[in-house]
This record gives structure tokens, sequence and C-alpha cells, in this order.
């Protein structure tokens, strides 16, 4: 009799044993999981500011998502990450590949999974394309990835040259950007809506790159007309920001408003 109570007992404490594991297995399963997580790498006005090194290799940025966009320590060029695989397009136009222990000072990304769909077609221009998309941002307060595959017309992307330091403010740097502009091409959007209150960490609103569907060439996207394509939207709920220990990042004033430099480098 005693032997059996001892086994009943065993028999309970394995259960409740399965029980609890199996709820903090959850518990870290939901914590850990990169779903709806906008994973970023230090701030905007970081970059505006000229902290042009970071520390977070994109061997590291990758375990957090296979979309994204941003740039290269030095701020050698814009980066495109599109189905897990990250490029860089450089001044010259050309795409290049990126190895895993290069770094970079400011990058945005996440897992993609839509959560709504639209066919858009004659969109003549990226200000028609922002109200286009409008409609699709239901909530102004969380954050949206946005993927827009297909035709376009038109498409104006600019990059910039990598620096040597002492670095200069960002909005000195894209005097000296490249332009390139292409006529009927086949191509992707990769970017990100922000809520207004990310004011100096992220840029509020629409931040969008373009690489051409050959992978040979696009950059930072200043206008486009489109043809004919597919939007795809993954509507966003958790943000993660890691900063920089860089001594530039640790001693730069980031206390003043940059929202005319934010406007003359993201739009102009």
């Amino acid at each position: 009799m005693k032997n059996k109570i001892i086994r009943y007992t065993r028999c309970i404490v394995f259960v409740l044993l399965v029980m609890v594991l199996g709820i903090f297995t959850e518990a870290y399963s939901q914590d850990s999981g990169r779903d709806d997580v906008l994973f970023q790498v230090s701030t905007i006005d970081a970059l505006l500011e000229g902290v042009y090194d970071g520390d977070v290799t994109f061997g590291e940025l990758g375990r957090h998502g296979d979309f994204g966009i941003g740039t290269f320590n030095r701020l050698d060029g814009e980066m495109i990450c599109l189905d897990g695989e990250f490029y860089k397009i450089r001044v010259d136009g050309k795409v290049y590949s990126v190895p895993n222990e290069e770094k970079t000072p400011f990058a945005v990304i996440t897992d993609f999974s839509a959560d709504s769909t639209l066919k858009v077609n004659n969109i003549e221009g990226f200000k028609l394309l922002e109200e286009r998309l409008n409609p699709l941002i239901s909530s102004k307060n969380i954050f949206y990835a946005i993927r827009i595959d297909g035709k376009f017309e038109y498409v104006k992307t600019r990059s910039v040259p990598g620096q040597s330091e002492p670095y200069q403010p960002l909005a000195s740097v894209v005097k000296e950007q490249a332009l390139f502009e292409f006529e009927d091409v086949r191509g992707t959007i990769v970017g990100f809506w922000c809520p207004s209150y990310v004011k100096g960490i992220n840029v509020p609103g629409y931040h969008l790159h373009f690489i051409l569907e050959d992978r040979s060439s696009g950059g930072h996207l200043l206008e486009c007309k489109i043809s004919d394509a597919t939007v795809k939207i993954d509507d966003t709920f958790s943000f993660y920001m890691v900063l920089p220990e860089e001594k530039e990042f640790l001693s730069a004033d980031l206390s003043s408003n940059k929202e005319n430099a934010l406007k003359k480098v993201e739009k102009e």
C-alpha cells in the first residue's frame, strides 16, 4: 500500500512538473518570438548628428528578422533586407553582398508576415502612393512594415558615399548623394510607416527603399510611378531598440529638434 502511495505521489509531481514546464515554455516562446516585433539599431537623430559607426553586426541583425532597411558603418550606402538577404546599394548604384561581420549604425528589421494586401495601379507619384496606403494604416499608434512588388513606370532613388572622420552631419553628406532613375522596371519597395511619437528615434510616417527585381540596383526611394503592383502590410505591435556603446554615440548631443534636417535628408 505504501509503495502504491509513493508511486501515485510521484505521478502527481511529474504531471505538475510537466504542466509548469509547459507554461514556462509557452511564455518563453511568446516572449522570444520575432513576429510583430520591430527591432531597431540606434536612433535616427544619432544618424543625423553624424554617428556613423555602430557595434551591431549584420550576422546579429539577421537573427531579428528577414525584412528591413538601414545603412552601414561610415554611412557607406543604403541597406535593404528582403527575404532574409541583406543588400548594399553603394554610391555607384550597384548592389553588393553584405558580410556577416560588417556593422550597422542604424537599421530597422522585422519578420515580415502580411496582415493586409492591396492591388494598386496607375499611381502617378510618391504622394499619391501615400494616399493609397493611408487607409491601410488603421491605427496611428503602431508600426507597419510595407512591401510593394510590381512594375514601375518610373523610380528615383539615391545613395550616399562612405565618409571619413571627422564625420559631417547627414544633411551635409546628402549634398554628395548620387541619384538613380529607372524607367519601366520591376522591383520591390521595402520600408516602414512609424507613428509620430517616435520623432527623434525613427522616421515618422513613411521611410522606404527600393531594389530592382534582378537585385542590380536601387537605393533610398525619393519618387515613383507605379504601373501595377501588390502592396503587403504587416501590422507590428512591439518595438525593441539597442543603442550603440561607441563613445561617439554616448557623447552625442541629441537634445535639439532635428525635424528640418530630417526632412532634407529623407524627402528632398
